[in-house]
């Protein structure tokens, strides 16, 4: 999966440069590749681990 979001971002935030520098500007097209772009960081995030987890391990035994 992490094969599969990771080039969609990358994609996604090439599309929003290029929007913005071009002289026709659309902003729904700009939005539309910030969302994905955060859609993709929100999927990959959930799967990195938190800094008191295991702080948060010890405290339930």
């Amino acid at each position: 999966m992490k094969k599969i979001i990771i080039p969609i971002m990358i994609v996604a935030i090439v599309v929003a440069f290029f929007e913005q520098v071009s002289d026709d500007k659309n902003v729904y097209i700009t939005v539309i590749a910030i969302v994905i772009f955060m859609y993709g960081m929100m999927r990959l995030s959930a799967k990195t681990p938190s800094k008191n987890q295991e702080k948060d391990d010890k405290d339930v035994q």
